[in-house]
C-alpha cells in the first residue's frame, strides 16, 4: 500500500463517518431537505402501501430509515388508528410527529407487520474497489476533506468475485456485502409479515462500469466529498439480496396506482374533483414512470404479485 493510501480511510470508513458519525449528515439533516423520494413525491405512495398492508392483513407498518416520518404521517392521515405505525431511524423523533406513531433508533429483537425500507440500503456504506493498471482490484481510499482518492491493498472479497467481477483497468465496484448483511438482519428478525426493500439498483447484466457513487445536497447532485455536509449514496446490487423482486411500476400498478387522466366530462360536472383527480394522475405517473421512480426495485421476502421474479 502506498504511503498516501495508508494515511487515508477507505471509502467505507469515510462514508460511515460522514453519514453516521457523532455529527454525521443523517444525525443532523432531514432527507427531504436534500433529495426527493417516492414518499416525498406523493401521498399516493403511502396509500398504496396501506392498501398492501390491508391485502396482507397486517396490522403494523414499520418504516426503516424513516427520516422525517413522512410515510407514517401520510398513512396516519389516510387511516388514523388503523395500523400500528413505527419509525426506525438514527435521527431524533420529529417534534410534530403524531403521538401515536412510535419512534426508535434501532431494531427491536423481533419484527412483524409490513416492514418497508425505502431508499435505506443505498445509504449503507460499502467499500469501493478499482482495478489498477495491472488488472488487480484494489480498495479505494479517500481524503474526507477533498475527495482525492488513492488505491490501497488488493481486494480478495468473495462478494466481488461472485456478484461484480472486475477485469478491466479503471473499472470500479461498490462491494455490496454490508447491504446484504443489513437486509439479512432485517429478514432474520421478521417473525410474521413481509419485508420490502425499495431502492434504485442494478443486476448482473446492468452493473455500472465505473460504479454509481454520488452525493446530493439541497436537491442537486454535488461534488463527491465525504465531509459530512452532504448525502452519499450508491445504487444497490439488487440480485445479491435474495428474496423476490419486481419493479415499482409493476408493484404500484398492481395496487391500483396508474396515471390515467380523468374523463373530460368530469370537468363540467365537478371542476374541483376533476382538478384533484388530474393532480393525482400526475403524481401516479411520476411514481411509475420509466427512467424515474418506476424503475426502482422492490425486493420482498415473499412474492407480492403474481409476476414477482424470484432471485
Amino acid at each position: 500500500m502506498s504511503v498516501r493510501a495508508r494515511d487515508l480511510p477507505t471509502w467505507r470508513e469515510a462514508w460511515t463517518a460522514a453519514l453516521y458519525g457523532p455529527d454525521g449528515f443523517f444525525r443532523r439533516e432531514l432527507p427531504a431537505d436534500h433529495f426527493r423520494t417516492s414518499v416525498h413525491a406523493s401521498p399516493v405512495f403511502a396509500e398504496a402501501l396501506l392498501e398492501l398492508a390491508r391485502s396482507l392483513r397486517l396490522g403494523r407498518l414499520v418504516d426503516v430509515g424513516a427520516g422525517g416520518g413522512e410515510l407514517l404521517r401520510h398513512v396516519h392521515t389516510k387511516a388514523p388508528g388503523e395500523l400500528d405505525l413505527v419509525g426506525v431511524d438514527l435521527g431524533p423523533r420529529p417534534q410534530d410527529l403524531p403521538a401515536n406513531i412510535r419512534w426508535r433508533e434501532d431494531f427491536p429483537g423481533e419484527l412483524e407487520g409490513l416492514v418497508v425500507a425505502n431508499e435505506w440500503l443505498d445509504n449503507i456504506p460499502c467499500d469501493i474497489v478499482e482495478v489498477d493498471r495491472d488488472g488487480v482490484p484494489r480498495y479505494v481510499h479517500v481524503d474526507p476533506e477533498t475527495g482525492d482518492e488513492a488505491l490501497g491493498s488488493p481486494c480478495h472479497e468473495l462478494w466481488v468475485q461472485r456478484w461484480w467481477p472486475l477485469t478491466e483497468p479503471g473499472t470500479r465496484a461498490e462491494v455490496g456485502s454490508p447491504r446484504d448483511r443489513a437486509w439479512a438482519d432485517v429478514v432474520r428478525r421478521l417473525r410474521r409479515g413481509v419485508a420490502i426493500a425499495i431502492d434504485y439498483g442494478h443486476t448482473a447484466d446492468s452493473r455500472p462500469a465505473f460504479g454509481s457513487l454520488a452525493s446530493y445536497q439541497h436537491g442537486r447532485q454535488v461534488e463527491l466529498v465525504p465531509d459530512g455536509s452532504r448525502d452519499i449514496t450508491a445504487h444497490v446490487a439488487i440480485d445479491s439480496l435474495g428474496g423476490h423482486r419486481t419493479t415499482q411500476r409493476e408493484a404500484l400498478r398492481a395496487l391500483g396506482v396508474n396515471g390515467s387522466r380523468p374523463a373530460m366530462e368530469k370537468a363540467g360536472r365537478d371542476p374541483a374533483g376533476y382538478v384533484s383527480a388530474l393532480s393525482r394522475a400526475g403524481e401516479a405517473t411520476e411514481l411509475t414512470e420509466r427512467g424515474g421512480l418506476g424503475d426502482f426495485w422492490w425486493v420482498s421476502t415473499q412474492p407480492l404479485l403474481g409476476d414477482a421474479d424470484p432471485i
